[in-house]
């Protein structure tokens, strides 16, 4: 990876050459950060090191992550593409595709990291004639701040300003306005796609999402030709850069990502507690001249909070007949930092619960994990079917989180399937490795021939109940 540090002495002599940082200033904040550092406990700057470590998470993972999708002049596929425009993902994963863990077979993607530094730009969505969408926009903390789409906005043409902190000025008519958090944002868009049949549709409407600098609003603009930095890392994935970094790397650069994009005005207390280690927005981090006990301690929160993660994350959703049911503080996390840190670790870009939610099944009805080498019925009544204002769909992984090859070419099913319903408006899915015979294969998902298994719902624009816990998914059921 790209020596991605805060500011260099070169650069520091620079600024204070311009006339933007005085050496008294300098000398000033860093005689004050080493006495923070000093008169904080070994003990307590371990604590808020892991609290920090935490807190950066998701920030520092976001930023890596951008680096590496946005390297690139043009459209590289299957995600990548330059700043301020959308990429476009044309088909469902196939079978031996392993870059996404647990992708979807509900919607196409349609991907944009938004750059707000040289001012607003305009995000266009098509009339999309009633098909469900959504363009959650996701600031650098991973908090989706706005939502345009079939639940909010309605499935008409629109156009939404997304301005960066602190503009002022006026939008042309027909432009709505919406405040960013952040600088930089990453649109993660989705397209209801009805199988491979219904690609053509799809693809009209991904082609209608826009995005224009507001400053190029009713001109015609020239496509976006990105930059490539050599320095960055495009082969490690984003995880592992973000995992193997030492504590003077990883704070050097959350402290100066802090500064591009500053914490939320509710973070105030947390970050009055990282001055004490010697953390602060902007300024650059000095590992080297914290105490010898402040920095064995951060070293060590940095091995600590990671096992933390680990620890807490089966206690994040209740568990119910079986499936956990992650349907709160997702999306929009507020002070629950170790939850929006485990998020970012192991599904960068969730949505909000209003949203989707995704149910993960755990065990059967037995607290058994799920195992390709039995036969299992899923069984819904008529009152038990997942309440949607959207639709909803069963998707098959392995252990790891992968799809697997199956005869009949199918990851997931769903109500917008030709589903065979019993007489009295029940629904018996079933999942298993053989067919269920010819008769019930319409209900069929199939399974790996052996190993756990990795079922999971997804449930787009859910009704209150599901919010709320009135409705859980039924146990499944094992047959043999």
């Amino acid at each position: 990876m790209a020596s991605i540090r805060t500011l260099g002495a070169g650069a520091l002599a620079g600024l204070v050459g311009a006339g933007l940082i005085g050496i008294a200033t300098l000398g000033v904040a860093a005689t004050a950060r080493a006495q923070a550092s000093s008169a904080v406990s070994a003990q307590e700057a371990h604590d808020i090191g892991v609290e920090a470590y935490l807190f950066l998470y998701p920030l520092i993972t976001m930023d890596v992550t951008r680096l590496q999708m946005t390297n690139v002049a043009e459209f590289t596929p299957p995600m990548l593409g330059p700043m301020n425009t959308f990429v476009n993902v044309r088909a469902f994963p196939t079978a031996d595709m392993k870059v996404v863990v647990r992708p979807n077979f509900d919607t196409l993607y349609s991907s944009a990291w938004v750059d707000l530094t040289q001012g607003p730009v305009v995000v266009s969505a098509p009339d999309t004639d009633g098909r469900y969408y959504l363009l959650p926009m996701m600031d650098m903390y991973t908090d989706v701040f706005a939502v345009p789409g079939k639940r909010t906005t309605g499935t008409g043409a629109g156009h939404y300003a997304m301005v960066p902190p602190g503009w002022t000025g006026s939008l042309p008519t027909g432009v709505e306005r919406i405040d960013a958090p952040t600088t930089y944002v990453w649109i993660i868009g989705r397209t209801q796609t009805n199988g491979p049949k219904d690609y053509a549709a799809v693809h009209k409407v991904q082609d209608g999402f826009a995005i224009t600098p507001l400053a190029a609003w009713g001109k015609p603009i020239a496509p976006v030709v990105g930059t490539v930095n050599p320095k960055v890392d495009m082969k490690t994935p984003p995880k592992d850069q973000v995992d193997s970094m030492s504590a003077e790397e990883y704070f050097a650069y959350g402290a100066k990502l802090m500064g591009m994009h500053p914490p939320h005005i509710t973070d105030w207390s947390v970050v009055a507690r990282f001055k004490r280690i010697g953390l602060e927005p902007g300024a650059p981090f000095r590992f080297d001249g914290l105490a010898p006990e402040v920095q064995a301690a951060l070293k060590k929160a940095m091995t600590e909070a990671p096992k933390l993660m680990a620890e807490k994350l089966p206690t994040l959703a209740a568990v119910v007949n079986g499936w956990s049911m992650n349907t709160t503080t997702m999306g929009v996390y507020g002070d629950y930092y170790l939850k929006r840190a485990i998020v970012a670790n192991l599904g960068l870009g969730a949505n909000q619960p209003e949203d989707a939610i995704y149910p993960l099944c755990i065990g059967d009805a037995d607290g058994k994990p799920l195992v390709g080498e039995s036969s299992y019925v899923l069984h819904f009544t008529k009152e038990q079917l997942p309440p949607v204002s959207a639709f909803w769909s069963v998707t098959m992984y392995d252990a790891l989180g992968f799809q697997v090859a199956n005869p009949i070419d199918r990851f997931a099913i769903g109500d917008r399937d030709a589903l065979k319903y019993n007489a009295d408006g029940s629904l018996d899915l079933y999942i298993q490795h053989a067919s269920p015979g010819k008769d019930k294969e319409s209900n069929w998902l199939p399974a790996p021939a052996s190993g756990e298994l990795g079922v999971t719902m997804r449930l787009y624009a859910p009704a209150p109940q599901a919010l709320d816990g009135r409705w859980n998914p039924p146990a499944i059921l094992r047959v043999k």
